[in-house]
């Protein structure tokens, strides 16, 4: 999770104006640059519920929870963000090797997330954790721009690894088409920057990895500019307890289990927003080796991670493209 770090304008430099809203179960925030933009806030309510009506499964009356409900699939007549999405998952479940898999939601619910409840034992039903497991596979699904279906009944679709970072980029080129490329967008920490902020780098600062939501301290900063975009997960705040035993919001699409590991949170920096978020949730589940090689391994990312070293100790480890920043 990402927090702008904002410093005064100088005279003569274009004035900076702000948006604050709610969204995706979150908030966002939108910072600009020039003259004002009447009814912006309007426009950016209406286009994140137009995409929540498609692809959010707290709504529902949404395709996706429509989907998940069937048996067969759903039409997509009349979406707009669907297949987008859709392309956008296939490309990464193919290119992190199944790291990231949006059909991972039986699993996820199995563990007590996703709006399920709770575990409240340690002992793990292993028939029905194998029953979730072949549910699961982004081979289960195939789409047209006309038709998603599932091969068999119990499949669902998870796409909040990429929700937001898909909304940034959203709002970010409903700026560009009003003319006011200079902007940085927020949803939920997951951040686009437009142009610069007068003439120089918008500056994020990455979150420590605290259990303890309140505590907001940055452990570095990052320059970003040019719609350049970063995203960040982590397991530090989205976690439960059970006897004493921790279960996080990560789950290994592979193994059907909980990942926790070395990496306490992943950073990816990418051109846009949305595969930033999905590459992200897919560090998130290879650890840290495994993260640093998958990123180095893709021309167009860069990541900046936060990992438990051997004695306990918060280290610091970037890709190559980061090391002079």
């Amino acid at each position: 999770m990402l927090a702008a770090c904002g410093d005064p304008v100088p005279d003569g430099y274009l004035p900076a104006h702000a948006i604050r809203g709610e969204a995706m179960g979150s908030y966002y925030r939108v910072t600009y640059l020039g003259k004002t933009v009447p009814g912006l806030q309007n426009s950016v309510d209406s286009l994140l519920e137009a995409y929540n009506l498609e692809l959010s499964p707290w709504v529902e009356e949404s395709t996706i929870s429509a989907f998940n409900r069937s048996d067969i699939g759903v039409s997509l007549a009349g979406t707009a963000h669907f297949v987008p999405n859709l392309r956008l998952a296939a490309t990464i479940v193919d290119r992190t090797r199944g790291a990231y898999d949006p059909t991972v939601a039986p699993l996820v619910k199995f563990w007590g997330f996703g709006g399920a409840e709770h575990r409240r034992t340690n002992e793990v039903d292993t028939v029905a954790l194998d029953s979730a497991r072949v549910r699961v596979g982004f081979n289960l699904i195939s789409f047209d721009a006309g038709f998603l279906r599932k091969a068999k009944p119990g499949v669902e679709l998870d796409l909040n690894a990429s929700a937001k970072g898909y909304g940034v980029d959203l709002i970010s080129a409903l700026l560009d088409s009003l003319g006011r490329p200079d902007h940085l967008v927020d949803i939920g920490g997951e951040m686009r920057a437009g142009g610069t902020k007068n003439g120089q780098p918008w500056t994020v600062g990455i979150r420590l990895p605290d259990e303890d939501a309140g505590k907001v301290s940055a452990a570095g900063t990052l320059p970003l500019q040019n719609g350049r975009a970063i995203a960040t997960s982590g397991n530090y705040l989205n976690f439960y307890e059970v006897d004493g035993e921790k279960y996080s919001h990560t789950i290994n699409p592979k193994t059907g289990l909980v990942e926790r590991n070395d990496l306490l949170s992943a950073s990816v920096l990418a051109d846009d927003c949305a595969t930033a978020d999905a590459f992200a949730t897919a560090c998130m589940v290879l650890g840290a080796a495994g993260a640093r090689e998958l990123i180095e391994g893709q021309r167009e990312l860069e990541g900046y991670f936060l990992v438990r070293g051997e004695n306990g100790e918060l280290e610091v480890v970037v890709t190559s493209g980061l090391a002079g920043e």
